[in-house]
């Protein structure tokens, strides 16, 4: 009995030596301000808490733990607990360079981005709430060079990493697969715009994490996660106004988290009407009606935490093509069907309906619905990380004035993804991780639809990875290796003519008698072998210098080897035939972190083997082929091509004007196709398409920090946006043209007040500049060869006035 109540009284003795509670204080290290809400997090968990009002925090660790500290303007610091130390004071620097901050999504384990060699960059919260963009990818694109975004009207976009993008940029959601017919260019993200706290940007091929989709890189958006222990229930409201297309919206957030346990709601609504520039007036069916709305709740342990996550998304968006009156290059409007519709001869929109909020019949519905459900524990000296997620994926396209609430495209995409991975115990100044990751998905198209582009097909996708790192002194090597296997097998279709209405319908045997092949039934495997070694070497206090080379791996995707129709006003043809794209890429990058300066510069350089990408049909005159309603035909290629480039940034914080700095980022990117049919042939096949042009973003910004009851800080911004001329384009085929360079201004302030109230206010293209993009596929909606202005295509947003007051409680 004694030797039984020794070993009951050692173990409890080792659980209150292994845990106990720490207290501490945060401060300024220039000025010793306290610095409340700051984020105390425990590395690699999800446990954590915040300081109150006067910087000061409780929370539950044991010996040997990590304690990352994050606040808006300052550098992210870690302390590691000691065993005989219950109070800690610690000071915060003011960032200067984004080398000390902590990533997630990096892939080895979280850790500083000066310790990682892949390219990563960090967009935070603060850059988020003092930007007033479009939407949230809009705002990443302004705060990272290499990153750009494919824009169908402001509502629209798709991210594009160093002049790739589509189902080459995987983006994830806290972690979960963004599944949502990538292919296309028709909708943007189906994301709360108002839910994501900051974002994480991979620049490079990430296939040994992610897989088969993740060949040019990732974005990893990351929601609000309660991190208070207090039991107190917290609030934030959020409410913005663009002038320029009337956009309007509004969100919320509210949660609670105690010891165990937390809980979330969030959800937004947002709406615009048809926005505007000083050539075309009010672009036509540009307006969209968005709702978002997720749920959170979670346990958290002293070995680990479990979340359980729902969201919905419903997004009515406006489809323009582009149709107008010859001569007064007023927007017209379709209201007839198939041969009866000319589109040289279509009724001018009014201007009330250019005005409207009210979106015109012929538009696009997409709903999103996801649960998921996430575990990080940890085992023995190591740790586990699961991951189980479903979502459903609906899209509609209403292209039918006739009959309007018929649809004409009908996509439903279910997906299961999954994913395991194990982080073993350190050994030898090694850190090793193994895992799996892939998914199931089922697409179909319902009865009902007119329009087929693609197939219904099954695909099935894992690959499992093994990775480590290590680091001694001031050297970090990581790298490691995956296989990965796809498998697709489409489905047949067979199309006949509804008699009744004259639209395309599916049949099914025996019912196929007179009936058209659409879609044969195909199956398809794909493999890959993947790879990644780099090293991040500490040069010295001041410089870090990184390496990495790696190879990348993406399977055709369903359009590409399947498409056969129209979706949204491109008619898409895929080839069957079409092999895996495989990349190599090295990267090479230097950073000097000074006190008031910091720079850096990245140079990467791609080669890839069968890079598939579009080339525009051409009919017997070598004129761009259109259907009767003016749709552009675009076929799917496939050749050798090579992309290479830089990213600079260059920072000024001189220490005798606080709170002042000069940012600048510079982004350069070259594509061509080294099929040798088209060497030295430039803008006749050489080039390739969809490549950004030179980009150099500059702002100037100061900040005042107020002694006040009323109000804590004021800050100001003046930024300059200038891109090029893009010369290098592929005019094969008149797939593009030649885009003139451009430069915005955008001015900005905000103050916030009562602590927790921010106002801010922006004026977007100041000066009100008439200009295109080449990433911009509106330049390219056209059905003249000549205008009377001299113009061609559709104009991008002018002079915007936005205003954004956000509220915590």
């Amino acid at each position: 009995m004694k030797l039984y109540f020794t070993i009951i009284a050692s173990f409890c003795f080792s659980i209150l030596q292994a845990q106990h509670v720490i207290t501490g204080t945060i401060m300024d290290t220039e000025s010793n301000q306290l610095l409340p809400h700051t984020t105390v997090m425990i590395l690699n968990s999800k446990t954590g808490t915040s300081t109150d009002d006067n910087g000061k925090f409780k929370i539950e660790t044991r010996e040997g733990d990590r304690l990352v500290l994050s606040y808006i303007g300052y550098q992210t610091d870690t302390v590691e607990i000691e065993k005989a130390k219950s109070n800690y004071e610690i000071f915060l620097m003011p960032i200067h360079s984004q080398l000390d901050e902590v990533v997630v999504t990096a892939i080895a384990r979280a850790g500083l981005i000066k310790e990682n060699p892949i390219s990563i960059s960090n967009v935070t919260t603060k850059m988020i709430e003092r930007s007033n963009e479009s939407n949230v990818m809009d705002v990443l694109a302004k705060n990272t060079p290499g990153l750009n975004m494919l824009k169908t009207g402001p509502n629209i976009s798709k991210p594009f990493i160093r002049g790739m993008g589509f189902n080459r940029v995987l983006t994830l959601y806290d972690g979960v697969r963004q599944e949502g017919q990538q292919w296309g260019g028709e909708h943007g993200l189906e994301i709360d715009n108002y839910n994501i706290e900051r974002a994480e940007i991979i620049k490079g091929p990430a296939s040994l994490a992610y897989g088969s989709d993740a060949l040019a890189g990732v974005v990893s958006l990351l929601p609000f996660i309660p991190k208070d222990t207090d039991g107190k229930i917290y609030g934030r409201l959020l409410s913005e106004y663009q002038s320029n297309n009337g956009l309007t919206g509004n969100g919320f957030r509210i949660s609670q988290g105690n010891r165990h346990w937390l809980w979330a709601v969030r959800g937004s609504y947002r709406m615009a009407k048809n926005y505007t520039n000083r050539v075309d007036g009010r672009v036509y069916n540009t307006g969209f009606q968005e709702m978002a709305i997720s749920t959170l709740l979670g346990y958290k342990g002293a070995k680990g935490f479990t979340h359980f996550n729902l969201s919905l998304y419903d997004n009515l968006q406006g489809i323009p093509d582009g149709s107008r009156d010859s001569i007064s290059r007023k927007f017209t409007k379709q209201v007839y069907e198939a041969d009866k519709d000319d589109v040289t001869n279509r009724p001018i929109v009014s201007d009330s309906e250019l005005n409207s909020y009210t979106l015109s019949p012929l538009h696009q519905r997409i709903q999103y619905y996801r649960a998921y459900l996430k575990n990080h524990y940890e085992i023995g000296r190591g740790d586990i990380q699961t991951l189980l997620s479903f979502s459903q994926n609906i899209r509609r396209e209403y292209i039918h004035p006739a009959v309007p609430d018929q649809a004409g495209t009908y996509h439903q995409l279910n997906t299961l993804s999954y994913s395991l991975r194990y982080n073993a115990p350190e050994f030898s100044g090694i850190e090793t991780s193994f895992g799996a990751n892939g998914m199931y998905q089922k697409n179909t198209e319902p009865a009902g639809a007119t329009n087929f582009a693609i197939p219904g097909y099954d695909l099935f996708d894992l690959g499992a990875f093994a990775l480590g790192k290590w680091k001694k002194e001031n050297w970090t090597i990581i790298g490691g290796a995956r296989f990965d296997s796809r498998n697709i097998q489409t489905h047949a279709m067979y199309l006949s003519t509804d008699p009744k209405t004259g639209f395309d319908i599916q049949v099914h045997a025996p019912d196929t008698v007179g009936s058209t092949l659409q879609f044969q039934a195909t199956k398809e495997t794909f493999h890959g072998f993947t790879l990644s070694l780099g090293s991040a070497y500490e040069i010295n206090e001041h410089f870090n210098l990184k390496l990495n080379i790696s190879r990348g791996f993406r399977a055709p995707s369903i359009s590409e080897i399947a498409a056969n129709g129209l979706d949204g006003h491109i008619i898409y043809i895929g080839n069957p035939n079409f092999t895996s794209e495989f990349s190599w890429q090295e990267d090479i990058g230097l950073f000097a972190n000074f006190s008031g300066l910091n720079a850096s510069v990245s140079l990467f350089n791609k080669n890839l083997q069968n890079f598939i990408y579009l080339n525009s049909v051409t009919d017997a005159q070598g004129e761009p082929s259109t259907d009767p309603q003016g749709n552009r035909i675009v076929q799917y290629q496939q050749a050798a091509a090579q992309l290479y480039g830089l990213e600079a940034t260059f920072s000024i914080k001189p220490g005798n004007i606080s709170g002042f700095t000069f940012n600048n980022q510079l982004a350069l990117c070259y594509g061509f196709n080294r099929n040798k049919a088209f060497e030295n042939t430039k803008q006749q096949g050489e080039y390739l398409p969809f490549i950004p042009p030179a980009r150099l973003m500059s702002s100037v910004n100061q900040e005042f920090r107020i002694k006040s009851k009323w109000i804590s800080d004021l800050n100001a911004t003046v930024g300059l946006d200038f891109n090029s001329t893009q010369n290098r384009y592929l005019a094969l085929y008149d797939t593009e043209t030649k885009t003139n360079g451009y430069t915005l201004l955008n001015v900005g302030a905000g103050v916030t007040f009562f602590k927790n109230w921010q106002f801010q206010f922006q004026v977007n293209n100041l000066l009100d500049e008439v200009y295109q993009s080449n990433m911009s596929r509106l330049k390219y909606f056209e059905y003249y060869s000549q205008s009377p202005n001299g113009r061609s295509g559709i104009y991008s947003m002018g002079r915007n006035f936005c205003i954004k007051l956000i509220v915590n409680f």
